[in-house]
């Protein structure tokens, strides 16, 4: 694969100067361009060691509008990013539509250490690897435009630039000696190199191979290649290059029995005395504060998900978890319309930004469901869009989930006639008047199409690993004991304690969460 970055390609200083200056004014007309059209490009900076990787960033630095450029440098982690799931320090250099973000290895250098150093073997390299083909498929289809540089070198060429390095004091080569192990095994590291660009070369997302021998070879190449690919990205009519498939599933009889969906199923007449009631709740509520303690000393982060139809009760299920753990344990998270910079993003960036510390908990109110929800009945989304929407959500939990993050999800569910009464009775209410609006009223006539939604994404997202738990929430009571007893059940199991539960009441025999062990993944 490897041999034809050794052939020995060279400029000349003259061609160079000449080539450089239109070149850069290029660059830059073309930045603009990406600018307007919307478009983010990632560029993922990746070779052997010495081949000047450095420098070429530099370069584009020089090259581009530093004031639409961002560089990451992926080295040692810092305490906040080994608290959570491993792409979340990836997501936070994602950049915005119209702006570039350079990433010295990126999501590559991990697992190219990892197997050369032998911590994983190619089966789990592979594994890793698909992960990260699916991420860059994910990133593509919502509109980036990807390049990956591989910068080499012959083994000979690389002992003489480390030579020269060496004399230097400034070079980051004296700086950080320990890469030196990957230079004395040239051949070993070529090898690992060789399988993680073979699994991952794509069309959508392709590796360019660059000889780095020759400093100004190199940097015009990387400098015309990003042009080139910049102005074929602009031609294109749509912003995505490999749209999901149409989604399979059965046509259904007209019949009404033949329509009836998972939401049909449950029993909206569930109830709970209020003595019980309160009795419960206090039990409940001082069990999850220790509970919520143990994990923080465990530190063993949770992630607890509400989605609903509107006055559903998600705001009263909340509250009462809120009001029992200790309010430096958590953070509550209100998911409304995006803003503009949220807008600028991927949609799950946002989401990704308040995965909590290891031993924290999130409370996101609404969630990364209102792709599939909200987005997809109004018309929000694309029809592509929240198709492919599935695996992406699919993907992301089962990254949180393998982290060791406890992810509870609660769907709280009333009838049409309850929804009616309680939208009457915040009209009435001073204090709860603000929780009413326009859209509420508007969304109650495309009830059917929401029914219709959420089927589907139950039954496309309650995995193993992370399995919906449906609420009946006409009885308010009943509902919030529901959540509460799920939480403390789901808890104690995932942090393995002897803590007994709490005697009395138990209001959900059905739904119950299946949660697995959480490994941790090697990768």
């Amino acid at each position: 694969m490897f041999e034809a970055t050794k052939v020995g390609r060279s400029v000349s200083k003259e061609d160079y100067r000449e080539q450089q200056e239109v070149l850069r004014t290029e660059l830059l007309s073309a930045q603009r361009d990406l600018k307007a059209a919307n478009v983010p490009v990632i560029i993922l900076i990746s070779g052997v060691e010495a081949a000047g990787k450095g420098e070429v960033v530099n370069r584009l630095n020089e090259w581009l509008d530093a004031r639409g450029v961002q560089t990451f440098a992926f080295w040692e982690e810092s305490d906040e990013e080994r608290d959570r799931p491993r792409y979340w320090r990836f997501w936070r250099s994602l950049p915005a539509r119209g702006d570039f973000s350079i990433l010295f290895g990126g999501w590559y250098q991990t697992p190219i250490e990892y197997r050369f150093k032998g911590y994983c073997s190619d089966a789990e390299l592979d594994g890793e690897l698909n992960r990260i083909v699916d991420f860059e498929r994910m990133l593509i289809q919502d509109g980036a435009l990807i390049l990956k540089f591989w910068f080499h070198l012959s083994e000979s060429d690389q002992k003489s630039r480390l030579k020269e390095l060496s004399r230097d004091d400034k070079s980051r080569w004296k700086m950080l000696p320990d890469k030196s192990k990957f230079a004395e095994h040239y051949a070993a590291f070529e090898h690992v190199a060789e399988r993680v660009i073979l699994h991952t070369d794509r069309g959508s997302s392709p590796w360019y191979l660059i000889e780095a021998a020759d400093r100004r070879y190199r940097d015009l190449t990387v400098g015309k290649t990003l042009l080139h690919a910049i102005r074929l990205r602009l031609a294109e009519t749509t912003a995505a290059t490999d749209d999901a498939p149409p989604v399979m599933r059965p046509e259904l009889p007209s019949s009404a029995s033949a329509q009836i969906t998972l939401l049909d199923q449950l029993d909206l007449s569930r109830a709970i005395a209020r003595d019980d009631y309160k009795q419960e709740l206090k039990h409940l509520q001082n069990e999850i504060n220790e509970l919520a303690w143990l994990a923080y000393n465990q530190k063993r982060s949770t992630v607890l998900m509400f989605e609903g139809v509107d006055a559903g009760g998600k705001g009263g299920a909340i509250r009462r978890i809120t009001s029992s753990v200790d309010a430096r344990l958590y953070r509550a998270i209100p998911v409304a319309a995006p803003t503009d910079e949220e807008k600028a993003h991927h949609y799950l960036w946002r989401f990704w930004r308040h995965i909590p510390r290891a031993g924290l908990m999130t409370l996101y109110d609404r969630s990364w469901y209102g792709r599939v929800l909200v987005e997809r009945v109004e018309g929000f989304a694309t029809d592509a869009e929240w198709r492919r929407a599935y695996a992406e959500i699919n993907q992301f939990e089962e990254q949180l989930v393998d982290r060791g993050i406890i992810l509870l999800k609660f769907w709280l569910h009333i009838s049409q006639d309850e929804q009616l009464q309680r939208f009457k009775d915040r009209e009435n209410v001073p204090y709860k008047r603000y929780k009413i609006t326009a859209d509420d009223w508007r969304n109650r006539e495309k009830w059917p199409l929401y029914k219709e939604a959420v089927n589907e994404m139950v039954a496309r997202t309650s995995t193993k690993y992370a399995t919906w738990t449906l609420v009946e929430g006409n009885d308010k009571p009943y509902a919030r004991i529901k959540v509460l007893r799920t939480i403390c059940e789901s808890l104690r199991l995932a942090l393995k304690t002897d803590l007994a539960p709490v005697s009395g009441y138990v209001p959900c025999g059905d739904k119950r969460m299946n949660t697995a062990p959480n490994p941790l993944d090697i990768i």
